[in-house]
């Protein structure tokens, strides 16, 4: 079965990249540190096809698209190797330029129990996550959150997250465990560790904040992060 949460490893030419992948009821969305990846799948014969949108929610110039525009279209087949899941097609704005990916699970553990999402509860969809530390502390994280009735499923080109959470009248909190699924040696706050965070914090119909504290291996350390919502689930 083709639905579940994916790391995945693609290649458009001689360029690779990474992100992850939540993929459920005809819809893929995921991403990683600069672009989402919003898009759609339809069942075949021989596997799926499918049609994803690349969109830029990282400003930061030193993430460039591997397409040379921060909007592009994938079109692409993909079928099932094992476990995994193998993609390949090309981009409508680079024609003839061959796109392969791997999709692998990243996790066999059970999606979190979900969190209550009581009245007016923050809107599920796909968000992206700019997140900075406290304390004059450098460093952060961006990636992409996937929110749906009270659980967390997002991450990036080097971590996933896994979390729930509970929300009601513009306020939320919940808890995320932020892992390891490509090694991320160039991190020195989160790489190599299973940071565990808790956090709280608002939301509106667009957005939303939290403030949370993180503890990496033996570091407690306080940070805050901004959402915003780029498609509704």
């Amino acid at each position: 079965m083709f639905e579940g949460f994916y790391k995945t490893r693609f290649q458009l030419g001689n360029a690779v990249g990474r992100s992850v992948m939540h993929v459920a009821n005809g819809k893929l969305l995921g991403g990683n540190s600069a672009f989402a990846h919003i898009g759609t799948y339809e069942p075949t014969d021989a596997g799926v096809d499918i049609v994803i949108k690349t969109v830029r929610h990282n400003p930061d110039p030193n993430y460039r698209a591997m397409a040379g525009t921060d909007d592009a279209t994938l079109i692409a087949k993909g079928w099932a190797d094992g476990d995994l899941y193998r993609l390949t097609g090309e981009l409508k704005e680079l024609p003839g330029v061959p796109f392969q990916s791997l999709m692998t699970p990243i996790t066999d553990d059970e999606v979190p129990i979900a969190g209550s999402v009581g009245a007016d509860g923050i809107a599920d969809g796909l968000y992206s996550i700019h997140l900075r530390m406290l304390d004059g502390l450098d460093g952060g994280l961006t990636g992409v959150m996937l929110l749906n009735q009270g659980r967390i499923l997002g991450g990036d080109a080097a971590f996933y997250y896994l979390g729930s959470y509970a929300a009601a009248n513009g306020r939320w909190k919940g808890q995320i465990l932020n892992q390891e699924h490509t090694p991320a040696k160039d991190d020195p706050i989160f790489g190599g560790h299973e940071v565990g965070i808790g956090f709280s914090g608002r939301y509106d119909a667009e957005e939303a904040v939290l403030e949370a504290t993180a503890l990496a291996g033996k570091r407690s350390l306080r940070l805050t992060a901004a959402l915003k919502l780029m498609h509704r689930a």
